[in-house]
């Protein structure tokens, strides 16, 4: 039988992998400069939590979820996003009754049944942060620049930041019924899933791709002609803290995201010349109700999510060229079974002082072992023979530049150590 990977999911091989760590260790370091502590929760959780958190009236929840029965009946889900089970956390281990704010980030796996595509597939991966215990509009610009500052530091250009405010439950009843009065006699021209939204949830509408729908809703409501007295100044305040920040966005009142939880707050990162979905590499918003929602208390939280696929794909799409090493420091050639013994104890060494260190293990001529220091990149290559040991010495050799020199056997760890400093 011929196994094959499953559709919608990747094997990241060796040299594609160190890309992956390349990207995540700038986030974890932002994330550090930040102040973020890491979370990490089940990749599945119980099944309504999804329902309850990310909403029923959304694609993720009506199409898109993988569900199961466990052996004990339960219904559960593979997590198609990170901020529910996040939450579940705050409010299963009572975070809410410490100071506050809570600030976490986390990065793994996501999963979605939908049809895979160039930056899409079943299993995706997220770089989230949540942030609870705060309406501070200020954390709202800080969390955007964040989010856009480490695109900038892996080296992607060209994102912007699509910005909304969603109003809160006391201003989007009215801008709902006017909505419903505005799409009603158009009903012909909308899309089947739009229709479908028009009474459960029309804002939805306004963020639909279907060309039709999007000129039904071309002169729509705006929710941001609707605002609250405690949602506008709100607004108009994250704006003026992303002026100060420096942070590139634009006002797009359409955006209204996939998930039901949002409220105010609501922003897009866009990478230009990508255009339509594949123009959208992350995004989020405020989620003020969504911790009551869960169980737990009234407790105002912001996060995002940024698609990490997606990212990579930019990259390849504007030739980055990431800062990768795949040097190893010392390659140990030997000569004889004694010389071979004496490596064993020497790689401990060099590996336990912090260099990269490999040797050969086919019993490969010298030639065949040079060539395999070679193909791993060596920087140094010290090589041990029986006279070698005689004189208690090792032969080091520099592979870019050919030169080399002898050096007490002893004197090898600290050699490489220090050349390897500097």
């Amino acid at each position: 039988m011929n196994f094959r990977i499953p559709r919608g999911t990747v094997d990241l091989m060796p040299g594609e992998v160190e890309k992956w760590q390349y990207i995540e260790e700038k986030a974890r370091d932002l994330c550090r400069r930040y102040h973020f502590s890491e979370i990490r929760t089940p990749i599945f959780e119980q099944t309504e939590l999804f329902q309850r958190g990310v909403g029923e009236t959304t694609d993720i929840v009506e199409k898109e979820m993988y569900t199961f029965t466990d052996r004990g009946g339960r219904s559960l889900t593979l997590r198609p996003e990170g901020t529910a089970g996040v939450v579940r956390s705050f409010v299963e281990k009572k975070i809410f009754g410490e100071p506050q704010p809570t600030k976490w980030f986390y990065i793994g796996p996501m999963y979605r049944y939908e049809r895979p595509q160039a930056g899409r597939q079943r299993q995706f991966h997220q770089f989230g942060i949540e942030v609870f215990g705060t309406t501070d509009p200020a954390l709202d610009a800080e969390l955007i620049d964040l989010g856009w500052q480490f695109y900038r530091s892996v080296g992607l250009e060209g994102v912007k930041v699509d910005l909304n405010s969603v109003g809160c439950p006391e201003c989007r009843p009215v801008h709902r019924t006017r909505l419903i009065e505005y799409l009603t006699p158009h009903k012909e021209a909308l899309c089947k899933d739009c229709l479908s939204r028009l009474d459960r949830n029309p804002m939805r509408i306004l963020d639909c791709k279907n060309e039709s729908c999007q000129r039904v809703t071309e002169h729509a409501p705006r929710m941001v002609d609707h605002l609250c007295e405690n949602c506008r100044p709100h607004f108009e305040s994250v704006k003026e803290s992303l002026d100060l920040l420096g942070v590139d966005y634009r006002l797009n009142t359409r955006l209204v995201r996939g998930l039901d939880y949002y409220t105010q707050t609501a922003f897009e990162f866009i990478l230009e010349g990508q255009g339509g979905q594949a123009g959208s590499v992350g995004g989020g918003g405020r989620y003020n109700g969504l911790v009551e929602e869960i169980g737990g208390p009234e407790m105002p939280a912001i996060g995002f999510g940024l698609g990490l696929e997606r990212v990579m794909l930019a990259l390849e799409s504007q030739k980055v060229e990431l800062p990768l090493s795949k040097e190893v420091d010392c390659f140990l050639v030997t000569l004889g079974e004694e010389a071979k013994k004496c490596s064993i104890t020497l790689l401990k060494e060099l590996r336990q002082a912090g260099c990269s260190a490999e040797r050969d293990y086919l019993d490969r001529k010298m030639k065949g072992q040079l060539k395999a220091a070679d193909r791993a990149h060596a920087r140094f290559v010290a090589i041990l023979g029986e006279n070698e040991l005689k004189e208690n010495r090792i032969v080091v050799k520099e592979m870019a530049t050919g030169e080399q020199e002898a050096i007490q056997l002893n004197k090898l760890v600290e050699y490489v150590r220090q050349v390897r400093k500097g």
